[in-house]
């Protein structure tokens, strides 16, 4: 008798991700227009509106990359984890940035933060690799994402540091 339908893993990592998204996204909305709104931004920053469906789709694949890992690897054991430990880690520091550049307006912590998810994050994608390729290929937007959050979190900070 099968408890858990088949289908029930896949939706289930694949959502994952969009809790840490959602908590933060009510702390993101509360800030926007009040604090981030009075910060200096270089010309290049995307606009609001772009941040939620980028971050969607990123925490889709990459939710669909880590249940590619488990699925290969057979599920939670000691072969998964190593690549599902450094993703439970990035997922981790992904969540807290949240909290620490909108709810704290600590934005050197959250350049922090965001050069240490990324960290986490190519980590992940390396050791993903030799375990399933796309699963590696699905963080590939994700680390170019960070790349431009990180120096869009070190251009806002740099020009805004005597800012309260």
């Amino acid at each position: 008798m099968e408890v858990v339908p088949a289908w029930a893993p896949a939706v289930g990592f694949t959502l994952l991700p969009h809790a840490g998204g959602f908590l933060g996204s009510n702390i993101t909305k509360r800030e926007i227009p009040t604090w981030y709104k009075t910060l200096q931004k270089p010309s290049w920053c995307p606009p609001n509106w772009v941040f939620a469906p980028v971050w969607g789709t990123l925490y889709t694949s990459m939710g669909y990359g880590s249940y590619l890992v488990w699925k290969e690897l057979g599920g939670f054991n000691e072969k998964s984890l190593v690549p599902l430990g450094l993703y439970a880690g990035n997922l981790a520091l992904n969540w807290a940035w949240t909290p620490i550049f909108f709810g704290a307006h600590k934005m050197g912590w959250g350049l922090v933060t965001l050069l240490l998810t990324t960290g986490a994050a190519t980590a992940t994608t390396a050791s993903w690799y030799n375990i399933n390729k796309t699963a590696a290929y699905l963080m590939v937007p994700y680390l170019a994402w960070l790349s431009l959050a990180s120096a869009l979190n070190y251009r806002i900070w740099k020009d805004n540091r005597n800012k309260k």
